[in-house]
């Protein structure tokens, strides 16, 4: 009774959307300002929109997260904020004491017209901004794009600390995407096994995903450092994991800087990882280490022994396109039919990549940018599948279908773990293939008639 209101009749609707399958730009912004060391989020808007960014983030990776805000009242919301943000700054260095402010807007200050670069200048030539510390911002309106989008733009801004010095330190910048704490340790793990020395930002491993030690602490130990962020131009090169949360910076600090940058879709899985792993082979000029060898092969092992139980599943995802692209080429290797794609974020490239990626599936397959879940549900309606992939905003559909659900993406609210283990690299491919398998496999436990209820799989 939660969703079976859903009609299997599909109208096209311009005006109107049901169930988005995704958030505002601002939530990704302070993701990623929350992977710089001992920096405070700020978000340049209404107390509202602050609370609601961080308690998105907090919900899903449950830490509290910490973050300042403009305060917009009515006043600001007429006259600007400017007055509000230069207080803000002041405040915020002298009580909390960070090492950098990340400056995000709101629909509030975009539509009223706050020009970040002119106020941030004009709080250091007034001396707010100490020595030694640093304003970050980024242009971040909820009404454009989508959390993703917010995300690439925040990254793009932390490069306005990059201060070449002429001699390359060997170093290759990775610009992970979003991807859970738990990825970015596997990705540091990854090129340390290759042999690669890499500046990996944003970082929140450490960050969203530390101990409880007891002992409380308003900036923990993790994060890329501001000195990291200033060397970047130094490096020989840059991987950006994922065209719509990574690649702007990447080109950024090519064109700035020079740094030959790369895009790579996002190590989700067996193909799209040993892209990721030649990439840092040949950048480290070495040959892959056995450990890594090793791990390949044990996914290899993991596809081989339980390839009947996924071969032709139909399967409905919906999530951020870098990771929808890298996981639906995943489980097209696995024979699996990704007949159901949708993305809430804009973007026709989406669509072409996964028809690609999908060219020769024995069914037809539907796929969708800038849509919302409502969709979604349609389409399973018109066309049964085996197993959703995607958030929890997803149960409701899962439930009403009566489809087995794996959580993956942003937001999961109901679960945990997702934030410790990665699901990045081939030990991340074999946890993913672990998470689907069990789902299909109790499924089949669930359905099989007395006769055909096995101990043995």
């Amino acid at each position: 009774m939660l969703l079976r209101h859903t009609s299997a009749e599909i109208t096209e609707r311009k005006a109107l959307t049901i169930n988005p399958a995704k958030t505002c730009q601002p939530i990704g912004a302070m993701y990623a300002a929350l992977g710089v060391h001992g920096c405070l989020p700020h978000s340049h808007g209404s107390q509202g929109c602050c609370a609601y960014h961080r308690s998105a983030l907090t919900r899903h990776y449950k830490e509290p997260i910490s973050a300042a805000t403009s305060s917009f009242t009515e006043g600001a919301s007429v006259f600007g904020g400017q007055a509000n943000l230069l207080a803000a700054i002041e405040n915020i260095f002298a009580v909390y004491e960070p090492e950098v402010i990340a400056v995000h807007t709101t629909c509030l200050s975009e539509t009223i017209g706050d020009d970040l670069p002119q106020i941030t200048e004009k709080a250091r030539r007034s001396g707010k901004i100490p020595e030694g510390r640093h304003v970050l911002y980024a242009s971040t309106p909820s009404y454009v794009g989508s959390h993703v989008t917010g995300f690439s733009n925040m990254v793009k801004g932390m490069l306005a600390v990059a201060e070449p010095t002429g001699t390359k330190n060997g170093r290759v910048n990775i610009i992970p995407g979003w991807v859970e704490p738990a990825d970015m340790e596997e990705i540091k793990r990854l090129a340390a096994l290759v042999g690669v020395d890499i500046t990996l930002f944003p970082d929140t491993s450490g960050v969203l995903n530390g101990p409880l030690s007891g002992e409380f602490h308003m900036f923990p130990e993790g994060g890329v450092t501001i000195k990291q962020l200033k060397s970047t131009p130094d490096s020989i090169g840059t991987l950006a994991l994922g065209e719509w949360c990574s690649a702007d910076a990447a080109r950024h600090l090519d064109s700035l800087f020079k740094v030959p940058c790369r895009v790579l879709e996002m190590p989700y899985g067996l193909k799209a990882t040993d892209r990721f792993i030649d990439a840092l082979r040949k950048i480290a000029g070495v040959p892959v280490p056995e450990e890594v060898n090793l791990e390949r092969g044990q996914l290899v092992d993991l596809i081989s022994d339980m390839h009947q139980y996924f071969y032709h599943k139909k399967v409905a995802l919906v999530g951020d396109p870098d990771p929808l692209i890298a996981l639906v080429e995943f489980l097209a290797t696995v024979d699996m039919c990704p007949v159901h794609v949708l993305t809430g974020t804009p973007g026709k490239r989406f669509e072409k990549k996964i028809k690609q990626l999908t060219a020769g599936m024995p069914f037809n397959v539907n796929v969708r940018s800038s849509a919302d879940m409502f969709l979604l549900h349609q389409w399973i309606k018109n066309e049964p599948v085996d197993l959703i992939i995607g958030n929890s905003y997803c149960k409701y559909i899962a439930r009403d279908e009566d489809i087995p659900l794996v959580r993956f993406g942003f937001p999961i609210l109901d679960r945990v773990g997702h934030q410790y283990f990665p699901t990045v690299g081939y030990k991340g491919g074999i946890r993913l293939l672990e998470k689907v398998l069990g789902a299909l496999l109790d499924r089949k436990d669930r359905d099989d008639s007395e006769q055909s209820f096995e101990l043995v799989l």
